[in-house]
């Protein structure tokens, strides 16, 4: 059994976030925990990595802010109760409660994200800071999902010869053994001029845990061949490193997370150390 957390903001319920957590439900029960913060507090955690760094002033929370994390809690237990998935509810709208998410990712197998809020906040902060702030505050890996999408039947595993990469690759693995039977494109976006780094040693890990496995490269910077790459793919997650400074990491993590997301409605898969 798998423990999940998902964190909601404010009046937001994400429901793709909850409608990944009942695919997984329906593979093996999980232990799901719904972490209930002030979208102020949820805005926080997910922008500034030096959010726990010093005093911060707070705003005073209105009665509104309470009522919507009630609500919030109310859909949420009445969802997990129709599902049968056993839950637990974690909230607290007055004190500094953000240090508590980052506790709970420490002692949790997954973290679901509902990409509605990346678009709202991350307009704002930029989707990209958001997105390294998720990774600097959390303590086990991401799902980002649309809020519509089809359970995945392909995984596409992005890789670029990195450490962070190749332990994206084996902590899916881990955690979805369920999945790996599924047929998974191992991706490297390089120079047509080089080789896929260490590919022999990559092909031999991923080929014990991906049954259907199939390594390609992808040789362009050109959004329409990233398209026509993607195009081909239906019901698909995608699974990367954290951020780092190899040609891979500059093409898929600056805009490549949030359009595939968006774009395609398509999970991605985000572990770090």
């Amino acid at each position: 059994m798998k423990k999940i957390i998902i964190p909601f903001d404010g009046e937001h319920f994400s429901k793709g976030a909850f409608s990944f957590v009942k695919d997984m439900q329906e593979m093996n029960p999980v232990l799901l925990t719904g972490i209930f913060l002030p979208e102020i507090d949820y805005a926080r955690f997910f922008f500034f990595p030096t959010a726990f760094a010093g005093p911060v002033y707070m705003p005073v929370l209105h009665d509104s802010d309470e009522e919507d994390v009630e609500h919030n809690v109310s859909d949420f237990a009445m969802e997990c109760e129709k599902n049968g998935i056993e839950y637990r509810v974690h909230k607290d709208v007055h004190d500094f409660s953000i240090a508590q998410l980052s506790t709970e990712s420490r002692f949790a197998d997954l973290m679901i994200i509902g990409s509605e809020s990346f678009y709202k906040d991350g307009s704002q902060y930029g989707t990209n800071e958001y997105l390294k702030g998720a990774l600097h505050n959390t303590e086990c890996p991401v799902i980002i999902v649309p809020e519509v999408f089809d359970f995945p039947s392909q995984i596409v595993l992005a890789y670029d010869g990195s450490e962070s990469s190749v332990f994206a690759i084996k902590q899916f693995a881990y955690l979805f053994p369920e999945l790996c039977k599924l047929k998974t494109i191992l991706v490297y976006a390089g120079n047509e001029k080089n080789n896929i780094p260490e590919q022999v040693s990559i092909e031999e890990l991923a080929a014990r845990h991906y049954s259907d496995l199939t390594i390609t490269k992808f040789n362009s910077d050109n959004k329409r061949d990233l398209d026509k790459f993607f195009g081909q793919f239906e019901k698909t997650i995608v699974v990367s490193g954290s951020f780092s400074r190899t040609r891979i990491a500059e093409f898929f993590s600056k805009s490549f997370v949030m359009d595939i997301i968006k774009r395609y409605r398509t999970p991605v898969f985000i572990a770090h150390k």
